[in-house]
């Protein structure tokens, strides 16, 4: 097959992507006319159409269908390839994706180090639980807890985690003591409703009330709501440990159980190498090796 100009790749995916000329015209910022020339000579070259026609509205063809995958792959690639050869490898912009509450409950209070021993790095954290796509994006790497299954992407576990219930010093001194799981099974739980807890309810059992305050669905809130005296919060120890330290929570009873998923830094593999990138990986090592785990 003869060579294929790219620019014609690219005005190709634009319109196959939107299923529009005049879209992916906008889209490239040339005029609708220039898309359609870049199109009949893409077909020409094949010598198949990669469109049908149907007056203002267009479908893609079966080799058009063929095409776009390979074509949107190759883009993807070649973009990354530019991002990293045309970034700052050492230093400058850092973008890391991490959970709301591993930046406020973990790392948060340790960050000011990391900004001491790399001033010229410029550390920028998004916040999301949702799955980063790397191809589309501008993340360098993302922390996320889960069971270590992400395809396509580096992965290194930080740490292994605890799942504990904890509550309100004030909280424990109304109810009195917990000294068994009987007693510990009469009392409200306050938990995000998600499987990770499974471990917990396998080996200590689950008592028959309905969780509370299942209108709340994020870590930190149910967090809270413990701290102001609610009910006993279930959560993991890389979340609730300086708060402990701190008086602001207490463990009604001394059980831990180990859970399924463990904390892990991942990154697309062009990334993982990157200096900076290495950086900020190793300088979390170090914190994770000295976090005191669960007694």
């Amino acid at each position: 097959m003869p060579t294929t100009p790219l620019n014609a790749l690219r005005t190709f995916e634009a319109v196959a992507s939107r299923l529009s000329f005049t879209q992916g015209a906008e889209a490239l910022n040339v005029s609708p006319a220039a898309v359609s020339s870049q199109i009949r000579a893409l077909e020409e070259r094949l010598n198949q159409p990669l469109f049908r026609r149907h007056g203002r509205h267009i479908t893609l063809t079966e080799a058009g269908s063929k095409l776009l995958p390979g074509v949107q792959r190759g883009l993807t690639e070649l973009r990354q390839a530019i991002a990293v050869i045309s970034q700052d490898q050492c230093e400058g912009v850092l973008n890391i994706s991490m959970m709301p509450s591993f930046l406020q409950k973990w790392l948060m209070p340790r960050l000011v180090s990391f900004y001491e021993a790399q001033p010229n790095i410029d550390l920028r954290i998004n916040v999301d639980n949702a799955r980063v796509d790397f191809g589309h994006s501008d993340m360098h790497a993302a922390v996320r807890f889960g069971n270590g299954k992400w395809p396509g992407l580096e992965v290194l576990k930080l740490t292994d985690d605890w799942i504990l219930p904890v509550c309100s010093g004030h909280l424990l001194d109304e109810i009195g003591p917990i000294d068994t799981l009987e007693d510990f099974h009469k009392h409200d739980l306050i938990f995000l409703k998600h499987n990770m807890w499974k471990p917990w309810f396998s080996r200590m059992g689950k008592s028959n009330r309905d969780p509370r305050w299942s209108m709340l669905n994020d870590s930190i809130s149910i967090l809270m709501a413990a701290e102001q005296g609610e009910g006993i919060a279930l959560s993991r120890w890389s979340l609730v440990a300086r708060d402990i330290e701190a008086g602001r929570l207490v463990r009604p009873i001394k059980q831990v159980v180990k859970t399924n998923w463990s904390t892990y830094f991942v990154a697309p593999p062009h990334y993982f190498t990157l200096p900076k990138v290495k950086v900020f990986r190793e300088w979390l090592q170090d914190q994770f090796s000295r976090f005191a785990l669960p007694q």
